[in-house]
């Protein structure tokens, strides 16, 4: 056993890859349970597809520009350890083998570029939604994966907190969701026909199911330890969900007089993704505020669209990029200074400098993604056709499979 090396941490990190490669599955049948009816299979593969198209980029150079030694030292890219060239230069990282969280790390960039395609559904093609993802990992998830997670990233640096993506995951998706939908247009049915109902409520039920428990290995196998500190994350993680599902199932009472299984499912979500950043940091009190305060907001936010008129098609905007800001920013205020959190958010006695650089970190990364993505966006559409005719449109994504 080489010196250093833990196996109870390096067990419990190759489960947590599992679980979080799991989520990617799980989001494309919360995703395939909400789209039309005719584009089914297009939009399960488009989750699907990510992970191969993101795997191969993770290891020729994702690894090296995200967690590879900084270049210059002002935390903006790495470059080194190419793992696929054999280029590394440790076995080790900290206690726990290279390649174990390497593996854990490239299934948080697998469902980033899944998460997005949530916004477009409906009216994007296969093939160029590859040649996209490429594309996107390269210029806008690694830079900013080492941004918030390398030691050397600057954010990191700086002293912003977010223990398990909420900047790199959650926001990142969100705002390039909205970047991309804004780039490509609406679809042929936006504000002509009443918002289609989930068509597979089953679907959207397993993907949650899915989705919760990947939730566990996403958050707590941030800790890369099986001890309380990834307790801690895990206990968190199952508060703010289950509050904001409650939440969410209130406010759709208070404001039509019924629940929704998917209004419940989208809540659920919404807690999930708003602890990301901040499990390890806050205790369950804070969580279950969280938890309440997300779902208020996110029941406004995924109605925002129709008031713009940009066509976030399954919300990935009003839930992962405010949902996301929503856990950023709470950790100015209920960071604990315990358990995992080097600083302390103003309820615990800490400053404001702190909220401070939460929302800096936020405008940095939303500025950057937004305008990177969007630019993508236009190019590989005038380039590849990533929307399909509006004749393929309105016969379905389905019918255009065998010639993507």
């Amino acid at each position: 056993m080489p010196h250093g090396l833990n196996t109870g941490d390096s067990a419990w990190m190759l489960v947590s890859f599992a679980m979080v490669l799991l989520m990617t599955p799980g989001l494309a049948f919360f995703y395939g349970g909400m789209a039309r009816a005719k584009n089914l299979i297009s939009v399960l593969y488009m989750s699907f597809v990510s992970i191969p198209v993101v795997s191969v980029v993770w290891f020729v150079y994702g690894y090296g520009v995200a967690f590879g030694p900084d270049v210059g030292g002002v935390g903006l890219l790495g470059w080194g350890d190419w793992q696929l060239f054999g280029a590394i230069t440790r076995l080790l990282r900290g206690e726990i083998p290279l390649f174990v969280f390497s593996l854990f790390q490239l299934t948080f960039a697998i469902i980033t570029v899944a998460l997005i395609s949530g916004a477009v559904a409906n009216r994007v093609r296969i093939g160029p939604w590859m040649i996209f993802g490429v594309a996107w990992v390269t210029l806008v998830y690694l830079p900013v994966a080492h941004w918030v997670f390398s030691d050397g990233g600057w954010l990191k640096k700086w002293g912003v907190l977010d223990f398990a993506g909420g900047l790199v995951v959650e926001i990142n998706s969100g705002i390039a969701g909205l970047a991309l939908a804004i780039a490509l247009g609406p679809s042929i049915s936006f504000r002509k026909e009443e918002p289609p109902r989930p068509k597979n409520v089953p679907f959207v039920l397993l993907g949650l199911g899915l989705l919760w428990f990947g939730w566990f290995g996403f958050n707590g196998g941030s800790a890369l330890t099986d001890g309380p500190l990834a307790a801690n994350a895990v206990a968190n993680t199952m508060m703010c969900g289950s509050a904001a599902m409650i939440t969410w199932m209130l406010m759709e009472r208070l404001r039509s007089g019924h629940f929704s299984r998917l209004g419940g499912a989208t809540g659920a979500v919404a807690g999930l993704v708003a602890i990301t950043p901040s499990c390890a940091f806050v205790n369950l009190f804070g969580a279950l505020i969280i938890g309440v305060i997300v779902a208020i907001v996110c029941t406004y936010a995924v109605e925002v669209k129709t008031v713009l008129g940009y066509d976030d098609t399954l919300d990935v905007v009003g839930i992962h990029a405010v949902g996301g800001m929503v856990g950023i920013a709470a950790l100015g205020f209920l960071a604990t200074g315990r358990f995992g959190s080097p600083t302390a958010g103003l309820f615990y006695g800490g400053s404001v400098a702190l909220l401070g650089k939460q929302i800096v970190a936020i405008i940095a990364v939303t500025f950057y993604c937004f305008v990177v993505t969007f630019i993508l966006g236009k190019v590989v559409d005038r380039l590849f056709a990533l929307r399909p005719t509006s004749e393929g449109e309105i016969a379905g994504l389905d019918t255009e499979l065998r010639i993507d």
